[in-house]
């Protein structure tokens, strides 16, 4: 065989081989993700944060749900839920099924797109080339997202556009969150309010991290902010990372902790100034029912362990 006939023969072969790793091992390889984070008063208790996110689940996915409801098994001491977590139009129930024992846990939510409109076929390079608007504030949502925010309120405060307080092992949490910047619903100049120096933590809680809310967010004094969406790119490069956002945050921050001020998009987090918000960005654990792959990018939960910093 000519060589290069061997060479298109083993380009095709390692597709191949990667196409059914993505599809058939690595989206059900759930993986927890753990780190240390810096936000408390010093002389706080320790507080473990789970940070859940874009479960995008269908009611036939058991081996997901079983894996979300042993995730008690880490004994947090609260739950953050940053939405997209339907796939389905009839999946709510098996959501709220999987998140059953989650929610005897003090915790917090809000909505993504997929928790108001069922997910569409899409071509998968348009991720690739911008465009990151989804359905307008004023579509009719199609999910049953009442029968969601219901089943969530039995346990967890909802923060979409709102603001609560809760103190969990001694410490007063200021929380804000807003709903789906994605689709246009989030209103932060609602609940927009500076922390107060001397409170135990403000805690941000958004979907898709978009910079017009971390901006604001991170100016407030949000000491610590949450987000999903991004799905971690969903398909990485090895040794690059990932190749799209869905949304205008830069590719470094698509998932896992890095440091938050206005302007620092696109920029790293070692020149943060020292009063930078620290941000996660979950990958999800799920994916969309027309895009069933995952590579170089395991499906997550996030524990989050928030420890005093230094005096």
């Amino acid at each position: 065989m000519p060589s290069l006939q061997r060479a298109a023969a083993a380009t095709v072969g390692v597709g191949a081989a990667s196409l059914a790793w993505a599809s058939l091992v690595e989206r059900h390889l759930y993986a927890v993700r753990r780190a240390v984070l810096p936000v408390l008063a010093p002389g706080s208790r320790s507080i473990r944060v789970l940070h859940l996110s874009d479960l995008h689940l269908v009611p036939r996915q058991q081996h997901r749900t079983d894996w979300v409801r042993s995730l008690t098994g880490l004994s947090p001491d609260f739950v953050v839920n940053t939405g997209d977590n339907c796939s389905d139009p009839d999946a709510v129930p098996a959501v709220l099924h999987a998140m059953e024992p989650l929610l005897a846990v003090p915790g917090v939510f809000v909505l993504g797109s997929n928790d108001y409109y069922a997910p569409v076929p899409k071509n998968p390079f348009r991720y690739l080339i911008g465009g990151h608007n989804g359905p307008g504030d004023s579509a009719e949502p199609n999910l049953p997202v009442d029968r969601l925010i219901a089943g969530f309120e039995q346990g967890w405060t909802n923060l979409n556009n709102q603001r609560a307080e809760v103190t969990v092992r001694g410490v007063d949490l200021d929380l804000v969150g807003v709903d789906d910047p994605h689709i246009g619903r989030d209103r932060y100049a609602e609940v927009s309010r500076r922390a107060d120096s001397g409170a135990g933590l403000t805690l941000g809680v958004l979907h898709a991290p978009y910079t017009h809310v971390l901006d604001p967010m991170s100016a407030d004094g949000a000491r610590l902010i949450l987000a999903g969406h991004t799905h971690g790119g969903q398909v990485a490069v090895p040794g690059f990372g990932a190749l799209a956002t869905n949304c205008d945050l830069d590719l470094r921050r698509a998932k896992g902790v890095s440091r938050w001020w206005p302007g620092a998009n696109g920029q790293r987090s070692a020149h943060a100034p020292e009063n930078a918000s620290w941000m996660n960005v979950s990958a999800g654990l799920g994916h969309s029912k027309y895009a069933p792959v995952r590579f170089a990018c395991r499906p997550e939960a996030s524990l989050l362990t928030l420890v005093p910093r230094s005096a």
